[in-house]
């Protein structure tokens, strides 16, 4: 276990550590500290001017409003909000495992890891880690518990980007936002997570800095759309006033023609004439907004999932469908791995080394499922290749699909069913039946006899293959009940002879299936005496 003196414990890298630190919150949302729990806003009345001033600033290590405003995005751009989550859902959804590596005591720490992820608390922060998507990294502060034997995570606090700075030294340092200045990250106190989508500056890594522009011109759209659709769709309201009328006559005009509905409206003197100049083709003109709007759609999805066919309805079947997801998930591939370096990092070497001292090497923790070849791939396989003679071990099998070997008491489904017993070939042209055979039915074995002596080759090729069901249906017999078969003489005694044995229910039905075979035989050896006598 790691050291302790006086409170101290010691992390991968031997540093000491105060454990008092570690089990508190030590940086809550505080407005006179910088952390305020409301953001405002600042997405009302953009213009592109401003935006590029923003995001400007950001790059100068002045990310305040870029990280407000990058909220905002996500909340008022609906089909980046959508893109966004859904990418967020599918990664964090997929399994966590723990490889515990090949090293003294690598089962042990595996299995202290993989009982913290048992509380599911890690499976809960997920989503709020990938928040580093949309802004280039995430924030949680942890909470630490400390007990004898063990030191692990106990609760993992979500700290909003706006906390915090990324330092104009270097773009790449997160500073904590602390009143009228800033501090260093505690170690060990938060979980940092960077989720760069493109090489370069923290800050300049997230997805929403390339959507920024995007979701202004999707606003813009929206707007003249708007516009459009209101003007369309509400006749000129035009008011004309007579000389005589007043001021007073005028305001009252206004009032009516304005608050009818809609801002197209107008009062004119009746003297004057005034014309409306209509552009032409006008019906077909609401395709260019949907247009423009349906293209940015389009662009953000690429952006955000590496294609289209995940969220739009568009033309190419099953084959196009096919490899938007297969773009997927290579885009689910990176998420995961990221993701697997910054919680190996920064929980669950220090957890091991709290718990257990330091370490040469550690377990890991891996997000997404196993590489390798897909399950449907192999199941394909085994049914395939089984027929081909591949051997594979049941319990391989069994842990693929995730079921457990049944115990013997266990009502079961599927197996494998009993092999149907076949007879001995019989060579061809031979057609004399084995000497097993020889006291079947005895109408049988005399019509076999008396036919199989004619020259025709056709009637030999079936007579033999009489004997051969002759033999499969008279295998598997008791000498008891074969004796039963030799003294019967027809169906009827057959069945009165074997009840008459009392035998058990199955061994009865198949001694009578047996009969019933050998009955259908005396019909087609009689059908085939027929053709003898004919000939």
């Amino acid at each position: 276990m790691a050291k302790v003196k006086s409170g101290l414990i010691f992390d991968q890298n031997g540093l000491p550590y105060e454990r008092d630190l570690l089990e508190h919150e030590q940086y809550p949302t505080r407005a006179i500290e910088g952390r305020p729990p409301f953001a405002g806003h600042l997405a009302f009345g953009m213009d592109p001017g401003t935006l590029g001033a923003i995001i400007r600033a950001s790059d100068t290590g002045n990310t305040l409003q870029w990280m407000i405003l990058a909220e905002e995005i996500e909340e008022l751009f609906t089909h980046y909000y959508a893109v966004l989550s859904k990418r967020k859902r599918q990664v964090s959804q997929l399994p966590v495992r723990v490889e515990a590596g090949d090293y003294p005591n690598a089962q042990l720490h595996a299995d202290f890891v993989q009982d913290w992820l048992d509380d599911d608390m890690l499976g809960e922060a997920m989503f709020d880690i990938l928040d580093g998507l949309g802004k280039g990294f995430s924030v949680h502060e942890i909470k630490w518990e400390s007990k004898p034997g063990s030191v692990r995570p106990a609760e993992l606090l979500y700290r909003p980007q706006r906390f915090f700075e990324v330092s104009w030294e270097d773009g790449e340092t997160i500073w904590l936002r602390d009143g009228a200045g800033f501090l260093d990250l505690q170690p060990h106190k938060f979980l940092l997570h960077n989720h760069k989508s493109k090489s370069g500056q923290a800050v300049r890594g997230g997805l929403t800095r390339a959507v920024a522009f995007m979701w202004m011109f999707q606003a813009f759209n929206l707007k003249d759309w708007a516009l459009f659709v209101q003007g369309y769709g509400m006749p000129i309201r035009l008011g004309r006033y007579g000389p005589e009328a007043s001021r007073g006559d005028k305001s009252v005009l206004w009032k009516a023609v304005s608050l009818i509905a809609g801002d197209v409206a107008a009062i004119i003197p009746k003297s004057m004439e005034v014309e409306f100049v209509e552009a032409g083709n006008r019906a077909g003109s609401e395709k260019l907004y949907s247009g423009r709007g349906d293209w940015l759609n389009y662009e953000v999805s690429k952006l955000v999932l590496g294609g289209t066919a995940g969220t739009d309805a568009v033309a190419g079947g099953h084959a196009v469908g096919k490899e938007h997801r297969g773009a997927e998930q290579d885009v689910e591939r990176f998420d995961a791995r990221l993701l697997s370096v910054s919680i190996t990092r920064r929980l669950v070497q220090p957890m091991i080394a709290f718990t257990f001292g330091p370490q040469e090497k550690y377990p890991r923790l891996v997000v997404g499922q196993e590489e390798g070849v897909p399950l449907e791939k192999r199941i394909a396989g085994v049914a395939d290749l089984g027929g081909m003679g591949l051997k594979v071990k049941a319990i391989e099998v069994r842990e693929m699909l995730g079921f457990a070997e049944p115990d013997p008491d266990d009502e079961t489904v599927g197996g494998v069913p009993p092999a149907p017993v076949v007879a001995p070939k019989i060579p061809h042209p031979a057609v004399t039946p084995p000497e097993t055979e020889a006291n079947s039915f005895r109408p049988l074995r005399e019509l076999i006899t008396r036919h199989a002596a004619v020259p025709d080759e056709l009637v030999e090729v079936m007579s033999a293959r009489l004997a051969h069901d002759a033999a499969g249906a008279l295998a598997g017999l008791t000498d008891t009940v074969r004796g039963v078969f030799d003294a019967a003489e027809d169906m009827h005694d057959l069945q009165r002879r074997l009840k008459a044995l009392n035998l058990p229910d199955k061994e009865y039905a198949a001694a009578m299936a047996r009969g019933m075979a050998l009955a259908v035989l005396v019909g087609q050896a009689s059908v085939m005496a027929e053709i003898g006598r004919a000939r």
